[in-house]
């Protein structure tokens, strides 16, 4: 059962080749991070582009909540005016994050260090995540936190009174876990220290800086250390969020996958700890070229142009490129199963922990559709069957996930019958334009209420 309604059933048919020009949302990382800087600066903060799906919105009713001021003026604008760096208020009723893992861990970072006590539940999916990877090392600050066995949700944060700076090392590659430390340092005084062994997505640093937050990057023997000083006067900012560079890995497989087939995605934020998909991709032998290279918001940005590609090739995935991909494996796994040969995946373990285990669903949905899989903890292979050699056919679980559900809708364009996942509704919390996109493009998606 979907958390946000009664699950639909959602088939995709083997398409036509898919033309045109698919504008997909913004960025939901820089998204969620817009709302939650712009909550904490002082004055009004104006966005354009936001990503308007259920995750973003339930950041937005969290902020609300906490005293900020957050106006929809329509067409992805929106202006958020600011309660200052300390200032957030105790809600008044429960936060509900919806199927958010990012809106719900950031959350509990920024509220970490006020002295204000915050109870968060998210859907079916999100109470199964685990929050002791944020909750401990948020604990360091002198936050106490209660929550169901395991670390899960429902959990209740009391934010520290008298909050002290840490120093912590990230355990595993998580921006996460990175930026929830970082929000909470904001209101410790002194300096805050996070260092991470592996990179990963540096929004939160970028947009910090942005802001007006000291803060300081540092390639060491240790890792990357990041240091930042707290209790800063945060100013207001003008952000226009690029397009999301993980909605955009949808049309472009679909495009690689399905023959004659020739698509553009203008605007793509091509952040380097973003972008692995897409190199990967060329790797392989794609058919994808980045066109009209420029910088927005201190942030590179590129149009990509995907045409079908029938002689992509298996490949051995680095492992150091795992972070900057990570929410992509899976419409990745789609890819490989028209590819030639085997596609090696590994130093994967973080997709275990995700909205649901994108290892084992990925890998229940490919072998219901004749992709042959193997998998260990930590890493996954499939066997491709070269391009319009994959049967489809079955039917897949979503798990609750948005993109397993897309992973397999774009499956089901190339595939030589129609794949179905039990549950399509998912999709609304990331991708909420995804089936009219797609449509236009040539796709032909079926509900079935």
């Amino acid at each position: 059962m979907s958390g946000h309604g009664t699950p639909i059933p959602m088939t995709s048919h083997r398409a036509d080749p898919l033309t045109g020009i698919a504008e997909v949302p913004g960025d939901k990382s820089i998204s969620h991070r817009s709302l939650i800087l712009g909550a904490l600066a002082v004055g009004e903060t104006k966005i354009s582009g936001l990503l308007e799906g259920e995750d973003v919105l339930d950041t937005a009713k969290a902020m609300q909540a906490m005293g900020a001021e957050v106006i929809n003026h329509g067409g992805g604008n929106w202006s958020v005016h600011g309660v200052g760096v300390g200032g957030l208020a105790e809600p008044d009723q429960v936060i509900d994050c919806g199927n958010s893992g990012t809106g719900v861990r950031l959350i509990m970072g920024v509220m970490a260090t006020s002295p204000i006590t915050v109870t968060f539940t998210g859907d079916a999916s999100l109470n199964k995540r685990p929050m002791a990877r944020v909750t401990d090392p948020l604990a360091l600050f002198g936050t106490q936190s209660v929550g169901r066995s395991g670390g899960r949700l429902p959990m209740t944060i009391v934010g520290a009174a008298e909050p002290t700076p840490v120093r912590y090392t990230v355990p595993v590659p998580s921006a996460q876990v990175k930026s929830a430390v970082l929000l909470a340092g904001l209101n410790a005084p002194g300096q805050t220290v996070v260092i991470e062994k592996e990179a990963t997505r540096d929004h939160s640093e970028r947009m910090l800086a942005g802001f007006g937050a000291e803060i300081t990057v540092e390639d060491t023997d240790e890792g990357r250390v990041i240091t930042l000083t707290g209790q800063p006067e945060l100013k207001p900012q003008v952000i226009a969020v690029p397009r999301d560079p993980s909605s955009a890995a949808f049309p472009v497989c679909a495009a690689l996958i399905t023959p004659g087939s020739d698509v553009l995605v203008p605007g793509i934020g091509l952040n380097p700890t973003r972008a692995g998909l897409f190199y990967t991709l060329q790797d392989m032998g794609a058919d994808l070229t980045f066109e009209n290279m420029r910088e927005e918001g201190g942030e590179p940005v590129a149009d990509l142009r995907a045409r079908y590609s029938p002689d992509m090739k298996g490949i051995d995935v680095p492992p150091e490129r795992a972070a900057s991909m990570i929410d992509e494996y899976p419409v990745l796994s789609v890819v490989a199963s028209f590819a030639t040969g085997k596609t090696m995946m590994t130093g994967v373990k973080e997709l275990r922990v995700k909205e649901s285990d994108r290892i084992d669903a990925m890998a229940r949905g490919l072998r219901a559709n004749g992709v042959m899989v193997e998998e260990g903890e930590d890493w996954w292979a499939v066997t491709g069957l070269g391009p319009e050699g994959v049967p489809g056919g079955g039917t897949c679980e979503s798990f609750l996930d948005h993109r397993i559900a897309m992973s397999f809708m774009v499956m089901g364009m190339g595939a030589q019958k129609s794949v179905t996942v039990d549950d399509g509704t998912p999709i609304a919390t990331s991708f909420p334009i995804f089936t009219p996109l797609m449509t236009t493009l040539g796709a032909r998606l079926e509900t079935t209420a």
